[in-house]
């Protein structure tokens, strides 16, 4: 919905943006007041959506994001290609780089320096590319191989360095991957993640910087963190407070269901490590709380239901057909 609000800021037209329940409560304002600043008229209902968009003639403007996210730096990106002058986003921390990938691969006119990037106004000629398979959807499969000592190869995945730092926590947690770069689609490496066979877990601290380049692999980390047998810090992690659900509470409440020991301090999130028993955890409606807890539930000493599976449909469709084909025993009810 962010990064669609950056496209219809430039347009001449109003455009009102409902999304589902889950989208409505995520915070809007962070869009809605650069592209303000451009000159599009943007209203929000009290700082969600549902968002009403006027578009017009836009001016670049130089802007520096108060949080991390690749949704509002792209947002502004986009609509700085309609925009008179040059538009400029500086971040605090690095994000997500699909938008820039893209620009540079259509030939924008694109400027990165550091944590800077500018764009002027562009217009492409048309292109034909494929989307290729989402990382943080391949990030439950490759947990899930872990946790159950198995080997698995997941196929046609987005290889954008900026979206596999979770292989790199993992590989500090005791997983073993390789990746394999098979072809580009649009500025987008793409191809193949490889787990080993017999991970042995090991707790970790993931760092105030680290967070947004996870944050949509959060909950899955903290799945495989369950099972170590230490600690395991998610530090300063308060943006995922912000997301479908409150995934920092959520998280800790569903493994505490699932038989074990996690907790909120402050905007820290804490697991404990040492296994789980089995019992019964809410997915919130949240789609990757509910694969997360599902792939927890698969290296548990007993069984575990799982609330409101069916949100997985919303990212990864198929998601429990798939985990059954892959060998895991698991009931629809």
């Amino acid at each position: 919905m962010r990064l669609l609000v950056g496209l219809l800021a430039g347009a001449p037209f109003t455009s009102v943006l409902v999304g589902d329940p889950s989208l409505s409560t995520r915070p809007m304002e962070r869009v809605a007041e650069p592209l303000r600043a451009m000159g599009a008229s943007v209203s929000t209902t009290d700082g969600h959506a549902p968002m009403e968009v006027l578009g017009g003639a836009l001016r670049g403007v130089g802007y520096r994001t108060p949080v991390p996210t690749a949704q509002v730096k792209g947002a502004i990106l986009l609509a700085g290609l309609v925009a008179e002058g040059l538009t400029t986003v500086e971040e605090p921390a690095p994000t997500r780089d699909h938008t820039e990938r893209a620009l540079r691969a259509l030939g924008a006119p694109i400027r990165i320096s550091g944590r800077t990037v500018s764009v002027s106004a562009f217009q492409h000629a048309g292109f034909a590319g494929a989307v290729p398979g989402d990382p943080s959807s391949a990030a439950f499969i490759v947990a899930a191989a872990a946790l159950t000592g198995s080997e698995v190869t997941v196929t046609g995945v987005g290889l954008n360095p900026s979206r596999l730092h979770f292989l790199d926590v993992m590989t500090r947690m005791g997983v073993r991957t390789e990746t394999t770069v098979t072809h580009e689609t649009v500025g987008e490496p793409v191809g193949d993640i490889w787990v080993s066979p017999g991970a042995t877990l090991a707790g970790t601290t993931i760092t105030e910087n680290e967070i947004p380049l996870l944050i949509d692999e959060i909950p899955v980390l903290a799945s495989l963190a369950a099972h170590a047998p230490q600690d395991t810090w998610f530090i300063h992690a308060a943006e995922l407070r912000f997301k479908e659900s409150d995934r920092l509470a959520g998280i800790a409440d569903g493994l505490r269901n699932l038989g074990g020991s996690a907790g909120a301090e402050g905007d820290d999130l804490v697991i404990a490590g040492g296994g789980l028993r089995g019992g019964r955890a809410r997915s919130f409606g949240d789609h990757r709380m509910a694969m997360a807890f599902a792939v927890a539930a698969l290296a548990a000493s007993g069984p575990s239901d799982i609330e409101g599976m069916e949100a997985a449909d919303v990212s990864f469709p198929g998601f429990v057909e798939a985990i059954a084909r892959l060998g895991a025993r698991v009931v629809v009810s």
